[in-house]
């Protein structure tokens, strides 16, 4: 079942899921430092700040944040996260911004939950043009192959620089 996120009752489930977010994206899909970089920033100040933010989208928009219920012990199957409306200009377009799926739930229909959720958000948004962008690292083609099922397709390319 995909609810709204609370953060009275899960934000210890939800944080522990950005760090596999965030570990998963270094992981497989680039290089030793890359992964260090991602898993480096998850301090108790990142923390604090993130959910802080979550938090702010949540006051927004109580559905930009949904979460899966995992139904056992560990926690949340997985999470996903659509910026609220009044970031769509960043890209002129609903983001995607986070999307999880813990890796015991992958393949039982939790993604495939989470991203009709998303899309649900993205649909009640005015949004400057009709459509839903995300970042996905060209590397993974695991979650290349479940946004293709979905109908996205490559619309530019994002590049980053360090601000050293």
């Amino acid at each position: 079942m995909v609810r709204p996120y609370d953060a009275t009752r899960d934000a210890d489930d939800l944080w522990a899921l950005k760090q596999g977010f965030e570990t998963g994206l270094g992981e497989g899909t680039g290089s030793d430092e890359k992964h260090e970089v991602y898993e480096a920033k998850l301090t108790d100040d990142y923390r604090s700040r993130w959910l802080d933010w979550v938090a702010r989208c949540v006051d927004e928009h109580e559905r930009c944040v949904q979460v899966a219920e995992g139904g056992d012990e560990s926690g949340h199957a997985g999470y996903v996260f659509v910026l609220p409306e009044s970031l769509s200009f960043v890209w002129d377009a609903a983001v995607l911004n986070e999307i999880f799926v813990r890796p015991e739930h992958r393949g039982d229909g939790v993604g495939d939950d989470l991203m009709d959720a998303a899309l649900a958000v993205a649909h009640d948004q005015d949004l400057p043009l009709d459509r839903m962008v995300l970042d996905v690292d060209r590397e993974n083609d695991r979650a290349q192959a479940f946004y293709e099922r979905y109908g996205f397709e490559h619309w530019g390319e994002m590049v980053a620089r360090d601000l050293d």
